[in-house]
């Protein structure tokens, strides 16, 4: 009999996740050491007065088990993009540009062409998002660290601060029904679900292929597949953040479309529909390799899991809609309202004809 297969059961426990960081309250004790003000709380994180009108939004992120992925392939010059990536679309969420970034990279060994290629992928995300990497660090650590291969164990961490004017804040307050969701395309996986996209699909970590295999509806290996780099969005973002008033920025990343509940704690009384979704072919193969293996993988954890095609989102006015599209078309992130605003307490996905209730 065929057996669901969640996050959980690959080790991502989603309830014991969201239990543990109830500690991270005891942080707020720290805030009255802030010099300039009050620390600003939003729906993903805080910022802090630096000056004058200026906050500062701090972020620090890494890319998860991906980097077992870049050890299977032997390809190092990718995973660089994704930690950059990670921090750097999450700190665009408070309407924040990046103006510094710091690596801190633990390693078995820091082989030079290891090193060579870590820094290569570090180098291209930061141009893609026009930020300086000012400082790091790479440290040799072998009884921490234990990768896949000798000498290739590592783990990658990017840190960044941005800089946003008080009237530049994306606050996630002020949201209503009928207000549009706009969706970036995401490139793929992303950097998130890995841990379950890698023991359903790579018989290293039990399952069904082997890394350089081509799928029928892949036209690359499927190593080269999960290793496609996390999308950068800042400029667009930013360029949108000039424009038009953007109520909510979301990355969308670990727990999926469950990350938009965040906001309704800064609007109370909304909900949210999700009505169109065309993932890229990567997201169908984790579900009918998943059930080759004797598993059903159901769409709602698919949604709770993975971006489904969408990596980024912004929820404007509804009167602001047909001028967020026309400047977000200039961009190549297939810009499309993915959803709305709804009166219900409720997070919906629409798909395969079909109504999901994720929350």
């Amino acid at each position: 009999m065929a057996k669901k297969i969640t996050y959980s059961d690959v080790g991502v426990n989603r309830e014991q996740r969201a239990e543990s960081k109830k500690a991270l309250k005891k942080l707020r004790e720290t805030y009255k050491y802030s010099h300039q003000g009050s620390v600003k709380h939003l729906p993903y994180g805080n910022i802090f007065p630096f000056k004058k009108d200026t906050y500062l939004d701090l972020v620090i992120e890494g890319v998860g088990t991906k980097v077992l992925v870049a050890q299977l392939a032997n390809k190092y010059d990718t995973i660089g993009i994704d930690a950059v990536a990670m921090a750097v679309n999450d700190v665009i969420r408070s309407g924040a540009t990046p103006i510094a970034m710091a690596d801190n990279i633990h390693a078995l060994a820091s082989d030079p062409s290891l090193v060579k290629g870590w820094l290569e992928g570090i180098t291209k995300g930061a141009k893609e998002a026009e930020c300086p990497v000012t400082s790091g660090e790479i440290g040799d650590v072998a009884e921490i660290i234990r990768g896949l291969t000798p000498k290739q164990g590592f783990d990658m961490i990017i840190s960044v601060v941005g800089h946003v004017k008080k009237n530049n804040i994306i606050t996630g307050k002020s949201i209503k029904p009928g207000d549009p969701i706009i969706g970036l395309s995401s490139s793929g996986l992303h950097s998130n679900g890995i841990s379950l996209a890698r023991k359903i699909l790579f018989k290293q970590w039990g399952g069904k292929f082997d890394k350089n295999t081509i799928p029928n509806n892949l036209n690359k290996p499927i190593v080269q597949e999960v290793l496609e780099p996390t999308k950068i969005y800042v400029k667009t973002i930013l360029e949108l953040n000039k424009e038009v008033k953007i109520k909510a920025a979301v990355h969308i990343t670990g727990n999926g479309y469950l990350k938009f509940g965040n906001l309704a704690r800064f609007s109370p009384g909304i909900g949210f529909e999700f009505i169109k979704f065309k993932p890229q072919p990567i997201f169908s193969l984790i579900q009918d390799t998943a059930k080759d293996l004797g598993y059903i993988l159901t769409d709602e954890e698919m949604f709770k899991t993975f971006n489904m095609g969408w990596g980024f989102a912004i929820i404007t006015d509804k009167k602001d809609q047909e001028k967020a599209l026309n400047i977000l078309e200039k961009s190549d992130n297939k810009p499309t309202q993915i959803g709305k605003i709804t009166d219900s307490d409720k997070i919906t996905v629409s798909y395969k004809n079909k109504k999901i209730i994720l929350k």
